[in-house]
């Protein structure tokens, strides 16, 4: 990449992390010989202001943000980020705009071109009832130990939930956090608590690696960004038996299709195994999904379902009696449970999502029905 070139593509990302945040954006699409698009209120549309991008000006964007997720060598970093573009196919990170906003990004081949999507998160970090969490979820953050779970689908906000969560830990306790996460999305300055963030490629090889060098390094509480491979889950249950406090996010429906999931990855002749020791070191499991708002253009509404492992339900996930949990959560209210049906149902009668949205989410469109009566009828003078 020339120095010119490397210069014409730093200002054009500016210009248009500039526009991003002007307009309140939060996607940015690049793609060859095709006008930038900004996500606005839902709604992706080119800009026609910036024209058409070529493929060089493109691809040394990419090369540019890829190359910050590379760890300090020796040979030119634009070089390198090509080699690890065309091996991989992708390269995810995070970046940060002038202005001092951070985007995460992820630079991939198409059609032998170059494309890049940029995601903007959030300027600070909000509070769970600015995210329209439960409360309860709060009180994962005063564990000893033990594991807690976010799941749902990509694009749920599940990285955002647990970084409020540890800003939360870093506001109100004494002990060093350590994060490993592909890319680190939120940064975190030390506040009582010590916090490092290592990022997947640029400072550790892999999920399992880090997390082993982990436990050497005097931690109180570990962010794993994603468990989805045996040896991972396998050392962050023996991270949580041995005295930490990890929160990590997993791909799962429910919560209950969380616990299988974790189950499910190991041999057969260890499942039962593992079902106690998750018995044992489970905390709650909180499965986010984020919905329309009835009125188009305006901000997705946070939805989940909440465990909180109680005696009772520990005894269910050890002996397999996944499938009567979810009754468990039902009536799990007084722990502050919640199942997604009673969300839904909350959610509707406040009038923050429509009813084809709800119908469209719940298991069971009856008891929606019911709950939504009996909510209804409490709030009635």
């Amino acid at each position: 990449m020339t120095a010119n070139l490397r210069q014409e593509a730093t200002a054009f990302l500016n210009a248009l992390f500039v526009h991003c945040e002007t307009f309140g954006a939060s996607d940015i699409h690049l793609c060859v010989n095709l006008a930038p698009r900004f996500r606005v209120q839902g709604v992706l549309r080119p800009v026609a202001d910036y024209g058409l991008a070529g493929p060089s000006l493109i691809e040394a964007c990419g090369l540019l943000l890829a190359a910050g997720t590379l760890p300090p060598a020796e040979e030119e970093p634009a070089r390198a980020a090509r080699r690890l573009l065309l091996a991989n196919g992708s390269v995810d990170g995070a970046t940060t705009s002038p202005s001092g906003h951070r985007y995460r990004f992820n630079v991939y081949r198409e059609n032998s071109s170059t494309a890049v999507a940029l995601r903007r998160l959030d300027d600070r970090f909000l509070s769970l009832e600015e995210l329209g969490l439960p409360p309860q979820l709060g009180d994962f953050c005063s564990l000893p130990d033990g594991l807690v779970v976010v799941t749902g689908p990509t694009g749920s906000g599940k990285s955002t939930t647990l970084a409020t969560l540890i800003e939360a830990i870093n506001l109100t306790r004494d002990g060093h956090i350590i994060t490993i996460e592909d890319p680190v999305e939120y940064v975190h300055p030390s506040h009582r608590c010590l916090v490092h963030q290592r990022q997947i490629g640029r400072d550790a090889t892999g999920f399992n690696a880090a997390l082993v060098d982990s436990l050497r390094q005097d931690p109180d509480v570990i962010l794993v960004g994603e468990i989805r491979e045996l040896d991972t889950i396998r050392t962050a249950i023996t991270a949580a038996e041995t005295g930490h406090l990890v929160f990590t996010t997993l791909h799962a429906g429910d919560c209950v299709g969380a616990i299988e999931r974790l189950v499910s990855v190991f041999p057969s002749g260890e499942q039962d195994g593992i079902r106690r020791q998750l018995s044992l070191v489970l905390r709650g499991i909180f499965a986010q999904h984020l919905l329309p708002p009835p009125q188009a253009g305006g901000r997705r509404v946070a939805c989940g379902e909440l465990l909180v492992v109680t005696s009772a339900i520990a005894n269910l996930i050890a002996t397999g009696k996944s499938q009567q949990i979810y009754s468990s959560i039902e009536t799990g209210g007084a722990y502050g449970m919640q199942t997604m049906d009673q969300a839904l149902a909350r959610l509707l009668s406040l009038g923050k999502i429509g009813e084809q949205t709800a119908s469209a989410m719940t298991r069971n469109p009856a008891l929606l029905k019911d709950w939504l009566r009996s909510e209804n009828g409490r709030r009635r003078p």
